[in-house]
């Protein structure tokens, strides 16, 4: 006599409960965990943003963030304003620190227009302005937190990547790098150049930070014309509310 559990029909219905158990506890365990990865996303932002002001932990090679306790009281203390750029409308928004840049990219290239997030702070009596941007690297997305004065000269930088090759383009993220582009200037005689990553640089030691070029590391040649046609792409963007600093 055939057993009910030996037809095929049995199979498939016990499949189907599987998979909508597993996948109830799936959406369940999501939905619960969703705050805390929101205030994980929040806080790397908020990190990424005083570290290219300067405000870290780093010790002579580091790079160490200011502390998860302490993230959100030095956000509100350094950053004095936080405004979003679209067209040519500058408004104020405290939650500019979250938006998407990479779904603004993509209403950009749909025809909408893009909005630009800046964050304005202050720190020892000098005003910084911080963009967050992103570009393309070798295997998967690079961004980047950039730090400039009124006159888009770099005062710092925060680099990272999804996949770069380890001990290759992965080293974009490395102080030697990234403490590279301090002083770097990104406009030349009023015309906006960005920084260009070179290799074979006649200025190793980066002495010339009027040259619109850092070293670059190498075997990540990929990588870092990925980080200079970030830089310049996405700066740009930029060059219109700088200038109007200048009025």
């Amino acid at each position: 006599m055939e057993k009910r559990t030996d037809k095929n029909s049995y199979t498939i219905l016990f499949a189907i409960g599987m998979v909508l158990v597993v996948g109830s506890l799936l959406a369940f365990a999501a939905a619960s965990l969703k705050p805390n990865i929101e205030e994980n996303k929040r806080i790397e932002k908020q990190q990424n943003i005083l570290y290219a002001m300067g405000i870290n932990n780093n010790d002579e090679g580091s790079v160490t963030f200011v502390g998860k306790d302490v993230v959100a009281d030095e956000f509100s203390k350094y950053i004095k304003k936080q405004i979003v750029i679209q067209g040519d409308k500058v408004t104020e928004d405290v939650n500019a620190y979250l938006i998407d840049v990479k779904k603004e990219q993509t209403n950009a290239k749909a025809g909408k227009t893009r909005k630009l997030p800046l964050f304005i702070g202050e720190k020892e009596g000098k005003t910084f302005y911080v963009a967050p941007i992103r570009g393309k690297g070798l295997w998967d997305a690079i961004w980047a937190y950039v730090a400039m004065d009124n006159n888009m000269v770099v005062q710092g930088i925060y680099l990272d990547h999804k996949g770069e090759t380890p001990g290759l383009g992965a080293n974009i993220k490395q102080r030697f790098f990234m403490d590279d582009f301090t002083g770097e200037h990104l406009m030349n005689n009023g015309t906006f150049k960005g920084i260009n990553v070179a290799k074979g640089n006649a200025d190793p030691i980066n002495k010339d930070k009027t040259d619109n070029e850092v070293d670059a590391i190498a075997g990540a040649t990929i990588t870092g014309d990925g980080v200079a046609a970030m830089l310049k792409s996405e700066l740009k963007q930029y060059v219109p509310y700088f200038k109007t600093l200048k009025k």
